[in-house]
């Protein structure tokens, strides 16, 4: 359906705005007779009101006159300092959000270095077609073309005997205030034919990438184990995980890295949402359609430290890094990776 184009309030409405309020008319009278909508004749009469004076269809005219000729206030983007810090943060892999989280976290006071989510992405998405507007829009963490709300993609679980459900889990790994609850998960490359494995400290967000040899449960548990192994016990209590058939070895973790292993829900991709979350960001290094089998240990702790030094909204824009600083400090045994 074609949509109207709005149209400003002309000198003869705002004669008859004028007369209504003269005669006690009410918003939505004077808005039936224009046709308008009622709040449209509210903006206006606040608009071009004088204050401690009466609504003026002259006195209104005027002011709208002048506010014709009046600049809009410039898009902030087009700050040199704020544009390269968008730019060189972006290439890095930061999202608009963190970005804008990350100034707010600098400078709380001066709102002259700060900006919105919103005016990221509108400063990007305007950029008129070329090279560089390829470049910017290609590292976006989606590198949408257009923007568009995002979509929910199938779970898809497995079963296995013996598992622990996540409602038998210690209460102090729902709260994050307690470092050592893990979640786990596979990230699959092509055709489902190679994977890593990925796992995601709760509290402080750190992550840390597993070199798998396969897809199976043998290989999982190896990978895991291997990783694992290097972390202190009291940051290794709890690993939950989906039900996938790779962790179908899951009771021969805890006799290797005394840790207790819990399942989550079918069909409850939220109840290991931090997990889910860092796979996506993964899939920003690591798309879909891969051989991951290619990649070397190294290769996956460097991406790995890419994550943990990025700035988290759940953290108030600290990295993982500096939140696990921050309980290394405060805690007698370190967590390494």
């Amino acid at each position: 359906m074609r949509t109207r184009s709005y149209r400003h309030v002309s000198a003869d409405e705002r004669e008859t705005v004028g007369l209504g309020l003269a005669h006690g008319s009410s918003l939505r009278a004077m808005a039936r007779i224009l046709g308008r909508a009622p709040s449209t004749v509210s903006r206006e009469i606040a608009r071009n009101t004088t204050r401690g004076h009466p609504y003026r269809a002259c006195t209104a005219q005027s002011h709208a006159d002048i506010r014709v000729h009046h600049p809009r206030r410039p898009r902030k983007l087009l700050d040199p300092w704020l544009w390269q810090y968008v730019r060189r943060h972006l290439t890095a892999g930061c999202s608009p959000e963190q970005m804008a989280g990350r100034l707010h976290r600098l400078y709380p006071g001066d709102m002259r270095n700060r900006l919105s989510t919103e005016t990221i992405y509108v400063g990007l998405y305007v950029l008129p077609r070329g090279a560089l507007r390829s470049e910017l829009l290609a590292a976006l963490r989606q590198a949408r073309k257009a923007r568009r709300p995002r979509t929910r993609g199938r779970d898809r679980r497995g079963q296995m005997p013996n598992m622990t459900p996540i409602a038998e889990r210690p209460a102090e790994a729902d709260t994050r205030t307690v470092p050592g609850h893990w979640e786990g998960d596979l990230l699959k490359g092509t055709r489902n034919r190679s994977a890593i494995g990925t796992l995601v400290e709760r509290t402080p967000r750190l992550v840390i990438l597993a070199k798998l040899n396969g897809t199976d449960a043998t290989s999982a548990r190896q990978g895991f184990t291997k990783k694992l192994r290097h972390v202190p016990a009291l940051f290794r209590k709890t690993l939950t995980y989906d039900r996938g058939k790779e962790m179908a070895e899951h009771e021969r973790l805890p006799q290797r890295l005394e840790i207790r292993v819990y399942f989550a829900d079918p069909h409850c991709p939220w109840q290991r949402g931090t997990n889910e979350n860092t796979n996506g960001l993964l899939r920003q290094y690591l798309p879909k359609g891969l051989d991951l089998s290619g990649y070397t240990q190294c290769e996956l702790n460097a991406i790995a430290t890419r994550l943990n030094t990025r700035p988290r909204k759940c953290r108030n824009f600290a990295t993982p890094l500096e939140a696990y600083a921050h309980l290394r400090h405060h805690s007698p045994v370190a967590l390494g990776t």
